[in-house]
């Protein structure tokens, strides 16, 4: 698996290791994975996604109690996509890539990869 730094690893093995996902889960890997990744979205984590349960939390879009930028955005609604195909208004191509920044479209590439095992 390819990451973007060793915060980026750093965080991915810690949240992994909350959940009880298995290592074969391609559907939640790349979820974690993006989360992992994004400072923004590492910080508001437990508003994303149910560690417990593992389960996204599909409403977090829409709670007022916490503030996601358009990119955290992107993210969390192509993570939730790859997870179980996830849709709205907004969830396309050309929505979710255009507002990333290198490292946040590096973070959606390697996703999708894991997802659909494109392994380098």
């Amino acid at each position: 698996m390819l990451f973007l730094n060793e915060t980026h690893k750093y965080n991915f093995i810690k949240l992994f290791n909350e959940t009880t996902i298995k290592s074969y889960d391609n559907e939640r890997i790349p979820l974690i994975y993006i989360i992992a990744g994004n400072s923004d979205l590492f910080k508001k984590k437990y508003y994303i996604y149910n560690l417990k349960n593992n389960t996204p939390n599909i409403s977090c879009l829409k709670n007022i109690n916490v503030d996601f930028c358009t990119s955290s955005k992107s993210l969390i609604r192509l993570g939730f996509n790859l997870f179980n195909g996830y849709y709205d208004e907004n969830t396309n191509p050309l929505h979710l890539l255009f507002s990333l920044n290198k490292n946040n479209y590096k973070l959606a590439i390697n996703a999708m990869k894991i997802r659909f095992e494109i392994l380098n």
